[in-house]
């Protein structure tokens, strides 16, 4: 069976695109294959590790990488998870379908450490219920 490629973008992909990208291949490996991009890169935030590692996701070689490094793959899906995204890159050329999730960015949160913290689990689940959504309704046949 081939799978469904997704490739989800975000500003700096250094949070909900790479949550994104982690969950979609833990859950749906059997069908699914997941890249994420930024229109920048910055790195991935020290959260988003931590609040990954919770669910048992190890983001050890991951990186922060810009849509541009992904131009000559080809994508079934291109899935922009921040409005900022959506505004830069609306579309992909080339990839058939094209979604958007406006996920609040857990980055500009200001507070302690566990205010930042729930602020990207709070993203991390959002992001969880509908990474699962889509695993229903884009699931490739057989």
């Amino acid at each position: 069976m081939t799978k469904t490629r997704v490739l989800f973008a975000c500003t700096h992909n250094s949070a909900r695109s790479q949550m994104a990208e982690a969950l979609l291949n833990a859950w749906g490996a059997d069908a699914f294959e997941a890249r994420s991009a930024g229109t920048e890169a910055t790195g991935i935030k020290p959260e988003t590790v931590v609040v990954m590692a919770e669910l048992g996701l190890d983001l050890a070689g991951h990186w922060s990488k810009t849509i541009s490094e992904f131009r000559a793959e080809s994508f079934d899906w291109f899935i922009t998870v921040c409005d900022d995204a959506k505004e830069s890159c609306p579309i992909l050329p080339g990839v058939p379908n094209a979604a958007h999730w406006n996920i609040d960015d857990p980055s500009g949160v200001r507070g302690t450490d566990a205010e930042r913290l729930e602020a990207f689990r709070q993203a991390r689940d959002e992001i969880g219920g509908r990474i699962r959504q889509f695993m229903k309704d884009a699931a490739p046949s057989a």
